[in-house]
């Protein structure tokens, strides 16, 4: 397992990519760059369970393991969702379980900066350095727009 990292200077509030990040209408927007119509279902509360499915309505399970609004939330992915099921124990959902991803905006320069962290195995490590510099982007023009 290995932890990668991106960021990317905003020139908006914390308040306004956070709600980007979050947003009913907006998180859709910016993870399309991963799976087209994908969404979050979940009230994003600590201890909460989030289901980040696409289109179909599969995708992963997880729980929010930590948020502070406007600051930090971080994700502890648990396994898969599919067909309105929870997986934790197949030989793939194992390999997502106890990988946490975190979002955190500090300010720098009376610019936002938004980063990422991510637990990742090897096999999905390309994917994900292709695709998170897209995403950023994408958040960035939302919230400069």
């Amino acid at each position: 397992m290995e932890r990668i990292y991106f960021k990317i200077e905003i020139n908006a509030s914390k308040e306004k990519i956070w709600d980007i990040l979050l947003g009913e209408t907006t998180y859709p927007q910016w993870t399309a760059v991963f799976a087209e119509g994908s969404r979050a279902i979940t009230d994003w509360q600590p201890g909460s369970k989030v289901f980040f499915v696409n289109a179909e309505g599969d995708g992963m399970a997880s729980k929010i393991a930590e948020h502070i609004p406007n600051e930090y939330i971080s994700i502890k992915h648990l396994g898969f969702y599919k067909n309105g099921v929870e997986d934790y124990e197949s030989e793939e959902a194992k390999k997502w379980g106890d990988i946490y991803e975190n979002y955190k905006i500090s300010h720098l320069d009376g610019k936002s900066m938004l980063s990422v962290e991510m637990d990742i195995t090897k096999e999905y490590k390309d994917y994900f350095e292709e695709k998170w510099p897209k995403a950023l982007e994408k958040v960035k023009e939302l919230a400069e727009g």
